[in-house]
């Protein structure tokens, strides 16, 4: 997947963060931003994203429960946790639960975070490829079954 062709979204609730992001990678991929958890669902409802970024820590809620309430209608996009904050509990429960691929300290610096950005578009487009591949079988298989029933039947 051509990297201008993949759609980012970044949830912070510190508007000059999101204003930083946008600046920086604009021109290489669509960016989305949200200030709040409740903002970043609707850009998902009206959108196919491929990576989400998110911080940590947020006044209503924090990024892990964000990625984790977002699964279930949601599965697909690489989640990726952005925080000033090291801290190892909240970090596996990142992976744990809200099934993140990276946990990015801050404040991150820009080449970096543009290579993990590009590895979870990779992961994306290998993942979709899989999910693909997996329902052609799917789809195949059912096919002979029904034409191994038929001459069966004749």
């Amino acid at each position: 997947m051509d990297g201008s062709y993949s759609n980012i979204l970044y949830v912070d609730d510190e508007i000059h963060n999101l204003n930083s992001f946008k600046a920086c990678f604009r021109r290489e991929f669509t960016i989305f931003t949200a200030q709040s958890a409740k903002e970043a669902e609707q850009i998902l409802q009206q959108n196919e994203i491929h990576v989400i970024i998110t911080d940590q820590r947020m006044p209503e809620t924090t990024g892990i429960q964000f990625l984790t309430s977002i699964i279930p209608q949601h599965p697909d996009p690489v989640r990726m946790i952005l925080t000033g904050y090291a801290d190892i509990n909240a970090v596996i429960e990142a992976i744990n639960k809200g099934q993140v691929y990276r946990y990015i300290q801050k404040p991150w610096e820009e080449n970096h975070l543009r290579q993990l950005i590009h590895e979870g578009i990779d992961l994306y487009t290998r993942s979709m490829n899989n999910k693909k591949m997996t329902q052609k079988l799917e789809e195949s298989n059912r096919q002979m079954e029904f034409l191994l029933r038929q001459s069966l039947l004749s």
